[in-house]
């Protein structure tokens, strides 16, 4: 049995069962003999009659074993409520429900664990998809992430350095891997680097003092981190940190930003160009971050100053966003969402009364011209809102949508990205998109 019942079945039962954690002094390394030890006072009471013991921290993984009332666990990390423990060799897990920890320490953090969830995901030379593809991995992978920049991982790619999107990427744990412009320097003339995150565990080498290391995560007083292609954990006491200066963002510069605290800024090298980059920016902390690069396309005669009904050009300018649209569910997005519906479609004729709105067929003498919104280059996206005033013949139907080749006018990127940026999008935090030849971003 397992669970409160079990629990209450506990109660008031003798405890009997005790383990002492014994923990070897550290030695060699100057400044080491003054590390933590882990749970070297810790006593473990076992309370259950019987307990399982599980392949993973939770009730849906399978049964391995089990222990009993008076039995000693050897515990080696804490995962939520549950504790991992030795069991017999190989490793297992125990709710903590059920075992009585007394003492001044408590056992490390479990490192999080990264699993990527799409079928293949590309691994590319930096973070965003505009930088080439060095290689792939496959659904159910487990990554070795080194850092997070924006909404993509560093991660260790066959001893190369390399970057996958965190939106296929399902994390598991309690630690978070440090931002990518953090610098950790070793602070101790010389420093052991241990197998795991306690002066129990052997050492597998050292740093020197003013060595810079490669931090993966942080568990209790010790760092994971990348010793030379193996995994190695040192002790934060004799590692400082330092948040390097981030090079200034375009959007630093910006003047007419308002209270807005998220920018997508669409830039083309000239007017002329149906290439376009696309890059997403947040506020966090009263400073801009950079979020997401990608390659997008814009109408097919590119950008205009002063766009037309039917010119195939992308308007210029700033301008808030509408509503998010789909031909399929809410990918997950914090807009206003709608549906489209085989009926739906966006009037473009200039002499409607219901110019540039989203209506339902049929007509009824409504409008002469209307754009059919049940297509694949909406499957996702969501409203640019231009031309709200209506103005005949000023554009209409201008959108963030699914495309990799040119536009009627909107601006485009592939699913991937639409979708992540619909996820990213907070109304909350008043979003802009800005549209511009990189020759005029001075004008904003």
């Amino acid at each position: 049995m397992e669970g409160k019942q079990l629990k209450r079945l506990m109660v008031g039962m003798a405890l009997t069962a005790t383990l002492v954690t014994a923990v070897t002094p550290g030695f060699g390394s100057i400044g080491e003999n003054q590390e933590k030890a882990y749970a070297a006072t810790v006593t473990y009471k076992v309370t259950a009659s019987k307990l399982n013991v599980r392949s993973g921290a939770g009730t849906t993984y399978g049964i391995i074993g089990s222990v009993v009332k008076g039995q000693t666990l050897s515990v080696m990390s804490k995962s939520g409520s549950w504790y991992k423990i030795n069991y017999g060799g190989r490793t297992g897990y125990v709710s903590s429900d059920y075992v009585q920890a007394s003492g001044t320490a408590t056992p490390p953090a479990e490192s999080t664990t990264y699993t990527v969830t799409a079928s293949t995901l590309n691994v590319r030379s930096g973070a965003g998809t505009n930088y080439a593809a060095i290689g792939s991995v496959t659904k159910g992978q487990t990554l070795s992430v080194m850092s997070k920049s924006g909404s993509w991982y560093k991660i260790n790619y066959g001893g190369r350095t390399g970057y996958v999107s965190s939106d296929y990427v399902q994390s598991s744990g309690t630690t978070t891997p440090p931002a990518e412009s953090t610098t950790y320097i070793v602070t101790a003339s010389t420093l052991n680097v241990r197998s795991g995150a306690g002066t129990s565990y052997a050492s597998i080498g050292s740093v020197t003092k003013g060595q810079k290391l490669s931090v993966v995560s942080k568990s209790g007083d010790w760092y994971k981190i990348n010793y030379n292609g193996r995994t190695g954990y040192v002790s934060s006491d004799y590692v400082q940190v330092s948040a390097t200066a981030s090079p200034k963002l375009v959007v630093d510069s910006f003047k007419t930003l308002g209270n807005a605290q998220q920018v997508i800024l669409v830039t083309a090298d000239n007017y002329d160009t149906k290439s376009a980059k696309i890059q997403t920016f947040e506020k966090v902390d009263g400073n801009w971050k950079q979020v997401l690069t990608a390659n997008g396309v814009l109408g097919q005669k590119g950008f205009s100053l002063s766009k037309k009904e039917g010119d195939m050009e992308s308007p210029t300018g700033k301008y808030t966003i509408g509503t998010a649209f789909g031909r399929y569910e809410n990918p997950g997005t914090k807009l206003p969402y709608r549906k489209i519906t085989s009926n739906d479609v966006w009037v473009d004729d200039s002499k409607s009364s219901l110019y540039n709105t989203w209506q339902q067929k049929p007509a009824n003498g409504r409008w002469a011209s209307a754009e059919n919104m049940d297509i694949p280059a909406y499957d996702y996206g969501f409203v640019i809102n231009y031309n709200e005033s209506r103005t005949p013949g000023k554009g209409s139907a201008i959108f963030f949508h699914v495309g990799t080749n040119y536009t009627a006018g909107c601006t485009a990127t592939s699913k991937e990205q639409v979708v992540s940026i619909l996820r990213w999008l907070n109304p909350e935090k008043k979003p802009v998109i800005i549209q511009s030849p990189v020759s005029e971003l001075d004008k904003y």
